[in-house]
């Protein structure tokens, strides 16, 4: 397919007509690439870099070599609080009160503080329900849960597998396996989106389904967070964990994120891993040698914040709550749509993709499995200026994140791959 001055120009009239294209021109995208033009479609991986992030870390870089450990209280964004300038905007993207939130650590290690606490298996209530496919840590997070309570996960963990011949899970089927586990579940801890299918889960019926057994309910938002509608408290969960290096375009590495339903906030006689910057901040140095948590999320935390990667992330999240997650959204459905339809439109009877069609099941990605064509496809459009994600053992994955994706991108993907697979 000829990408034609018709269809040229018909595709940058959606573009002019997108609200939120102007977001594009905030963030770097990669060099071309043997000369081509890149098309960055792995935003569910790692997300662009916001044009403001130097500046925001160059200012407390300044304000270290110009103040020295003065800085915690007198940089011109104090470092003492500076987790806490992050907390209301990711609130608002993840669906949670302030009190519920606050970006600590990374995704793993958030996800083995808070099994501390809410995985308490006791008597027959000792298994655990995770979802075939999940991501490796998830899964290895959950195995040595499972073995530091002495209990065999060939046992105790509940794997939820898609019927035969079908790639993603039933949520009428999650349900019923949570129903017939009953009284022997202690947690169900799932993705909120899963990495490798990009399936949005039902996680208000999911949760709604596991309290009505007794157990406790938490979900790893690493592909959820600023790319699905999330409503963590409404939704009732007991706790989520995510990380900011993806959607949230925090950077390599970026610091996570946590949230605890608020009826959890004063629960404190929950086992925890304690820190000392979950301490009460009144008392916090005096140093003294009793521990006494913070209410809410915070009282999980271990550690003061690193500040040279907060400051990368607020140039983000500012983004965030300009756009308004909405907003993103309903463009991401339109972007997301308009891309399923140009691979459609392919007609070739290899391709498959996996990902549910539903918008309301899944954000923007797009799982592209093509029968028989093996890693050089893949390979090929990484030669064409194609920024996408192979997974073993035959899946393309792409994300025309709304950010900073355009539906021209979407349309030049679409006749790349078509002609690569000719």
């Amino acid at each position: 397919m000829k990408m034609n001055n018709a269809m040229t120009k018909s595709v940058r009239e959606i573009d002019a007509s997108d609200k939120m294209a102007d977001l594009r021109d905030r963030f770097h995208f990669p060099e071309p690439k043997n000369g081509f033009e890149p098309i960055y479609f792995t935003g569910n991986s790692l997300g662009l870099m916001p044009k403001k992030v130097r500046e925001y870390v160059d200012e407390e870089l300044e304000d270290w070599a110009r103040l020295a450990v003065e800085g915690h209280l007198h940089a011109r964004h104090p470092w003492l609080p500076y987790h806490e300038f992050l907390t209301e905007p990711m609130a608002r993207i993840v669906g949670a009160k302030p009190i519920e939130t606050v970006m600590m650590n990374s995704l793993t290690v958030n996800l083995h503080l808070l099994m501390v606490s809410f995985f308490k298996p006791q008597g027959e209530r000792r298994k655990l329900v995770i979802e075939k496919g999940a991501f490796p840590s998830d899964q290895y997070a959950v195995e040595s849960q499972l073995r530091c309570h002495g209990l065999d996960p060939r046992e105790c963990l509940v794997v939820l597998t898609p019927r035969k011949d079908e790639s993603t899970l039933r949520t009428e089927d999650v349900v019923a396996t949570i129903d017939r586990e009953g009284e022997s579940l202690a947690l169900v801890m799932l993705g909120g989106v899963n990495y490798y299918t990009g399936q949005a889960f039902d996680m208000k019926t999911i949760t709604e389904a596991g309290h009505k057994t007794g157990a406790t309910v938490g979900f790893d938002l690493a592909h959820a967070a600023g790319n699905i509608e999330l409503k963590m408290h409404d939704w009732d969960v007991d706790f989520a964990v995510w990380c900011s290096y993806k959607y949230l375009n925090g950077g390599p590495g970026a610091v996570g994120g946590a949230f605890v339903h608020e009826r959890h906030a004063r629960s404190f006689d929950l086992d925890r891993l304690a820190g000392w910057w979950g301490h009460d901040k009144e008392t916090r140095f005096l140093m003294g040698p009793q521990f006494k948590p913070l209410a809410g999320a915070e009282g999980w935390q271990l550690s003061n914040p690193p500040i040279l990667q907060m400051a990368a992330l607020r140039a983000s999240l500012e983004i965030f709550d300009e756009a308004g997650m909405p907003a993103l959204i309903e463009k991401s459905r339109k972007l997301t749509g308009y891309l399923e339809s140009l691979i459609d439109n392919i007609g070739d009877e290899r391709i498959e993709i996996v990902t549910p069609r539903e918008p309301a099941e899944r954000g923007c990605q797009l799982s592209i499995r093509v029968r028989n064509a093996g890693r050089s496809l893949h390979e090929r459009l990484v030669a064409r200026g194609v920024y996408a994600d192979w997974r073993e053992p035959d899946v393309i994955r792409v994300a025309p994140v709304p950010l900073y994706n355009s539906f021209q991108d979407a349309f030049r993907f679409a006749q790349i791959l078509r002609e690569c697979l000719a």
